[in-house]
């Protein structure tokens, strides 16, 4: 058997009705539209907006308000917990290497450090944004803070 050779098995497809052909053929005169009224008319009925005059849906929602902006810059966040958890003492850490540690991903945008938890080792970390109890846990530990340029 060939693609060529494949047809639909016999009686799997019909022929399409072609109505208002004459009242031999059954679908003539009306055409399946029945007598008068708006639907028998070509464009006829309502639009999906219309709900039989009760006030539509797309009226009856509270509208969005604001506006989304596109200056927004997304930050990538890091914990100090976890730079005390997956580096030792006296390391350098940038974003590339969070990255290659798969801390965050390496083309979703800058970094910002956040202080949750605790640190005890000294650390260098560069990064794009810090909050200010992140850099003063690392500073206390002994570690040193470098805000990289957007």
């Amino acid at each position: 058997m060939k693609l060529h050779d494949l047809q639909a098995p016999q009686g799997a497809t019909r022929k399409r009705k072609r109505v208002g052909r004459g009242i031999s053929a059954g679908q003539g005169k009306t055409a399946g539209r029945g007598q008068k009224g708006q639907n028998k008319r070509s464009g006829g009925g309502k639009g999906p907006y219309f709900e039989g005059g009760q006030l539509p849906l797309v009226r009856r929602l509270p509208t969005l308000r604001g506006f989304t902006n596109i200056n927004r810059v997304e930050y990538q966040p890091v914990n100090v917990s976890l730079l005390a958890e997956r580096f030792e003492a006296g390391a350098e850490i940038t974003p590339e290497v969070l990255a290659e540690r798969r801390i965050i991903h390496a083309n979703k945008g800058p970094v910002v450090i956040l202080g949750d938890g605790e640190l005890t080792v000294p650390l260098h970390v560069k990064a794009h944004r810090f909050s200010a109890s992140a850099r003063a846990k690392i500073e206390a530990a002994g570690g040193s803070v470098e805000v990289l340029q957007l």
